[in-house]
């Protein structure tokens, strides 16, 4: 399992739940619009920080960014 490509189909899918753009979570988390779409697309290593923090600005449990979306 590739946690990049986890955490990133995660935040996409939380993200749209929300009904967030990637301009509005990158406003609100802290982090540019590029990391947040490299990060979707697994292309970023979040460290457990970033995923604390992302976590955060979703609303969301930290857990819910790591956990297998089967």
């Amino acid at each position: 399992m590739d946690m990049r490509q986890l955490v990133g189909r995660n935040v996409i899918r939380i993200r749209q739940k929300k009904g967030l753009t990637q301009e509005q979570l990158a406003e609100v988390s802290g982090f540019s619009q590029q990391y947040i779409s490299g990060l979707e697309k697994g292309r970023r290593n979040p460290t457990i920080v970033t995923i604390y923090e992302l976590a955060l600005a979703l609303g969301v449990s930290h857990m819910d960014l790591v956990r297998p979306d089967n």
